[in-house]
């Protein structure tokens, strides 16, 4: 290859928009936004439906169809219905701490869940990183949600930074 065309090449993976042209990896969660998103497509909790948790208790992924922007970012629902109890109610069905793992949270850290982890408690969805963090959480939930109380405020105003 020419390295003049090399060239050119390299300048087109930069200029393009944080080089999406020349992304080889999968997509990855922002971990510098208050809820977990997708760095390349802005949709939420991987596309997941965040009603169907309540609804079916499984992980369920959404349709394209069905998005609703709330937060900075998209969301995806299996069906209208679903789209229209989360824009209802948000602050139930949406992820709690923005879906960033509260087992992490209280320990410090901010680390994205994974949206097959998850557990709904007390009438709130919760996304963990890892499987063991998501069944320390369900033993006591009270503690875990004490310590993120004290550990969080601080936590999501550097998530805004």
């Amino acid at each position: 290859m020419r390295p003049g065309i090399a060239l050119i090449g390299l300048l087109v993976c930069l200029l393009s928009g944080i080089g999406l042209l020349c992304a080889r990896e999968p997509a990855e969660a922002a971990t510098t936004e208050r809820v977990v998103v997708n760095r390349f497509s802005g949709v939420a909790i991987e596309g997941f439906d965040p009603v169907a948790y309540f609804v079916t208790g499984t992980a369920e992924q959404g349709r394209a169809e069905f998005e609703a922007n709330l937060w900075g970012a998209v969301w995806r629902f299996r069906n209208e219905g679903n789209r229209a109890s989360f824009l209802a109610h948000p602050e139930i069905y949406g992820p709690q701490f923005g879906g960033y793992d509260p087992a992490d949270i209280a320990r410090g850290v901010t680390v994205a869940g994974n949206p097959y982890f998850f557990a709904v408690v007390a009438q709130r969805l919760y996304l963990f990183s890892r499987e063991a963090n998501r069944d320390a959480f369900i033993a006591n939930p009270e503690r875990f949600l004490y310590e993120v109380g004290k550990r969080w405020p601080a936590l999501q105003e550097r998530l805004g930074q």
